[in-house]
């Protein structure tokens, strides 16, 4: 009258196939949105970046155009109050010894999340106060605005070197 059920421990073959299925339906919809956000955080960081110096170049331009009216000293042809390069946002300057100290605008030139440049290479684009607003080569006379080298494009359809 009383059965002996025998007790198999384990898996079946069709227990492991649907826990499969189910473990690839939840990554294929966690993939793509991890690397949405990775792609989301970079574009925050390249906006970041851009403001970080577009706002030093600003700042030169103000303290050089305080310097001379400080000075009350004739500007000198030609110039435009924005710096040559960027290396000179991290060196300081002293305004042509306007002012006592070399003054400091950035630590460091901050990187473009999305352009890996090569040693040498610019991190940057540029655009002196001459060029065209939406110009791609540098004029080298000094540096109002940079923009991104790189040929991405934005989640919200934009490209990087627009911004």
């Amino acid at each position: 009258m009383w059965k002996i059920l025998k007790d198999n421990s384990g898996l079946s073959l069709i227990e492991m196939v649907v826990t499969m299925v189910i473990l690839t339906m939840l990554a294929s919809l966690i993939v793509p949105s991890a690397q949405m956000a990775s792609k989301r955080t970079k574009e925050l960081e390249l906006r970041r970046n851009l403001r970080e110096i577009r706002t030093a170049i600003d700042e030169y331009k103000k303290n050089y155009d305080k310097a001379l009216s400080d000075q009350k000293t004739v500007q000198v042809l030609n110039a435009t109050g924005y710096p040559k390069t960027l290396d000179l946002l991290v060196e300081g300057d002293d305004f042509g010894g306007l002012v006592k100290e070399k003054k400091k605008f950035l630590r460091r030139i901050p990187s473009d999340p999305f352009y890996k440049a090569q040693e040498g290479d610019p991190k940057w684009g540029m655009r002196s106060h001459a060029d065209e607003h939406d110009s791609t080569t540098w004029g080298g006379e000094d540096v109002f605005d940079v923009y991104s080298l790189s040929n991405g494009v934005a989640i919200d359809g934009t490209k990087y070197k627009d911004w």
